[in-house]
C-alpha cells in the first residue's frame, strides 16, 4: 500500500505551555504508532499563543489516526489535536 503525509495541529492549553517539551512526546507518540516524524513548525496563533504543526509519513494500511489524536490529547498541556491534511505520497 502507499504512504500518506499527514499533518496534525496540536495546540497547547495556554502561551506558557513548553512546546518542546510537548514536540518530543509527541513526536514519540507518532513513532509508536508507526510514523515517521519529517517537520515540526511552530505557528503562531494569538497573544503569545503558538501551535505545533507536525508533518509525519505513516502507511495507508494504518487507516484512521484517531487513537493517535486521542493519545496526544491525553498528554499534560495539550488542548486539542486536529488532523489538518492528509495526502498520499507520491514515489
Amino acid at each position: 500500500m502507499a504512504q500518506v503525509i499527514v499533518t496534525m495541529k496540536i495546540m497547547p492549553e495556554s502561551p506558557d505551555t513548553d512546546l518542546s517539551a510537548l514536540e518530543k512526546k509527541a513526536t514519540h507518540s507518532i513513532h509508536e504508532f508507526g510514523g515517521q516524524v519529517g517537520k515540526v513548525d511552530i505557528e503562531p496563533i494569538a497573544f503569545g499563543l503558538k501551535a505545533l504543526k507536525i508533518l509525519f509519513l505513516m502507511s495507508e494500511e494504518k487507516g484512521s489516526t484517531d487513537s493517535l489524536e486521542q493519545e496526544i490529547s491525553g498528554h499534560p498541556g495539550v488542548n486539542s489535536v486536529d488532523v489538518i491534511d492528509v495526502r498520499r505520497a507520491i514515489g
